[in-house]
Formats: C-alpha cells, structure tokens, sequence
C-alpha cells in the first residue's frame, strides 16, 4: 500500500481526502490510500512520518511556513517561495515542494483581463507567498494588505484600503481563512461599494463555493473565481511530482 494525505488544522473545510479517494477509485489504483491528518501542533507530524507506506503529503493552513525544518531539501521554487504545500517522501528523505504556484497561475489566468495589472493580496502566510511568487513571473503589481503590518514591508492595513485605491487595483485576491466553512459569515473588511465590473475578484478558498468575499464582488458586477480549480491543479501536480522518477 502507498499511503498518502494532508497535514493542516482544523481539516473540516478540505476536499482533499475526497478528490483522492475518487482519483484513485476512477483510475483504478487500488494500492494507494489518503487520510487527513489534523495536527494541533506541527510538532505532531513526527508521528505521522513513522508510517513507513507514506510516500507523499500535502500541507494546509497553518503549516506551509513551519514544516520547512522537517523537510531535508528544497525544490528552488519552494526555497525561493519560503514555503511548501508538497512533500516527497522518498525513505528518509524529505524534498519540499510548491504545487500552489501552478494550481493558481493555470486557474487566474482564464479571467485575467489587460487591464488586470494592478492587485491587492489580502492576507501574509504560504499562501499568499505563493500568490505573489506568481503577480511577479506575469508582471503583476501589487500591494500586501493585512492586519498586522511586518517589519521591513511596505504592507498596507485594512483601514487604508479606500474607493481611491480600488479604482486602480482592479484584481484583488484574498489568501485568508476569511470566509472559510464554517465561519462562511465573516468577509475580508473592504469598501465593497466601490467595486465594478473592471474588478476581478480571486478567493483562494473553495469551500463554500462562494464566500461572502466573492458574493459582494458579484453584487457590484465583479468577475469572480473560487479556489477550487486552484485546488485540482495543485492536487494534480502533487500526484505528478509524488509519482516522477
């Protein structure tokens, strides 16, 4: 058996055991399995590794950025990121790599618009660093908006995010847990009203389907896109990169 799964907490959102499960019934691949496994604490992925049939995991929120000193090398793109969404388990070695960059550019770029040159990331974890890694190969500008500014960054709080802003920063992606089931009432603090239909609005959280986020943007004429597209591609590309000799 070749075991696979999903290191993250809290797990309760992820669609990710249930993709597998059908991508192996539907290929027939009947010596592969995946769990989820909910760390409340990083340092109970060391468990996790004991099981010697492991041969690969993905990695989730709040994890992307703290399981980097378990990882024994790094994929130059994932070591440029600073941060890792896929593991390799190849016996004891551990190569780290970063399948979000290309489950996001391969699901923004269907919708991204010339005048699309100009986005705002709301929110600072892995994530979001794999966003950004992405707005730079396409020559993107953008801003980072957050609720804590970080030293040495030229971030902006949420409080300077006005109508002014907005009507030059036209794509605007939330890598935040805003929204997130089960808390689907919550939405990142922005002046919705000032939204158009120039606005393309990216949400990397695919359950629910629409966030409060997304519903906001489509009440103004928003193009919108949920993270789910982002989801199989990353997925994909983990299975590619778990099965590459």
């Amino acid at each position: 058996m070749r075991r696979y799964g999903l290191i993250g907490y809290p797990l309760s959102h992820s669609f990710s055991e249930k993709f597998f499960a059908e991508k192996f019934e539907r290929e027939h691949l009947t010596e592969c399995s995946y769990s989820n496994f909910s760390l409340s604490d990083i340092s109970e992925l060391h468990a996790v590794l004991a099981d010697p049939s492991l041969c690969g995991l993905n990695v989730t929120i709040p994890y992307k950025e703290k399981v980097m000193p378990f990882l024994t090398s790094l994929h130059p793109v994932a070591a440029e990121i600073g941060a890792c969404n896929c593991i390799k388990i190849e016996g004891s070695v551990l190569t780290g790599y970063n399948t979000d960059v290309v489950g996001f550019e391969q699901s923004l770029i269907p919708k991204l618009s010339p005048h699309h040159r100009r986005a705002l990331v709301l929110g600072t974890g892995g994530a979001s660093k794999a966003v950004l890694y992405v707005l730079r190969k396409l020559g993107i500008e953008y801003k980072v908006v957050t609720r804590s500014l970080r030293p040495g960054f030229e971030d902006l709080r949420y409080e300077q995010v006005d109508a002014a802003l907005l009507a030059s920063y036209t794509l605007i992606i939330n890598t935040t847990p805003l929204g997130m089931y089960p808390k689907v009432e919550e939405a990142p603090p922005l002046p919705y009203a000032a939204l158009t239909s120039e606005h393309y609005l990216f949400d990397l959280i695919y359950n629910p389907a629409r966030t409060l986020f997304l519903l906001r943007g489509e009440e103004r004429g928003a193009v919108v896109e949920n993270g789910y597209d982002m989801l199989i591609g990353q997925a994909e590309e983990s299975w590619r990169i778990w099965n590459a000799k």
